[in-house]
């Protein structure tokens, strides 16, 4: 995997983004690529952040994958830093590649560069093969999570 690039996102990502969020049953009742005017304005939102990382995997000039990552400073555990890894995603052709792997370790590293003490995600509590991914990873499933649509 050394043709692997990970850098941040850019507009002209955001078709290819979309696409992957929409390629699963979840994301298919929650996206809609055929309008990407509101990802074009959550990207310039996050672009102004800079505790916010939307990065693309690119090989061969084809974006393959994605994620998000925010860095969240506390007062909790002593005013640690934490980040949180959000909307992961690999393309359906580089499934079980290893790049979803590399993906994380990615946000991992920025993490700890960012200073982060904890790094922490959520995900579906269907996605049973997603868990035995972050598993493997070394994440444990230490919470419940709650959320409250508006």
């Amino acid at each position: 995997m050394d043709d692997l690039e990970i850098r941040a996102a850019v507009a002209d990502d955001v078709p290819a983004i979309v696409g992957m969020l929409a390629d699963d049953p979840l994301g298919a009742r929650r996206e809609s690529p055929d309008d990407l005017s509101p990802y074009l304005t959550a990207l310039e939102r996050l672009d102004a952040d800079p505790n916010q990382h939307l990065v693309v995997a690119v090989r061969e000039g084809r974006v393959v994958g994605t994620l998000q990552l925010t860095v969240v400073p506390g007062l909790s555990r002593r005013g640690a830093t934490r980040s949180i890894i959000e909307a992961v995603r690999v393309h359906a052709d580089e499934r079980g590649s290893g790049l979803g792997s590399r993906l994380v370790e990615w946000a991992i590293d920025a993490s700890r560069r960012e200073g982060c003490q904890l790094v922490q995600l959520t995900s579906d509590s269907t996605r049973t093969d997603a868990h035995r991914f972050y598993e493997r990873l070394g994440f444990t499933a230490s919470h419940v999570g709650f959320k409250l649509p508006l």
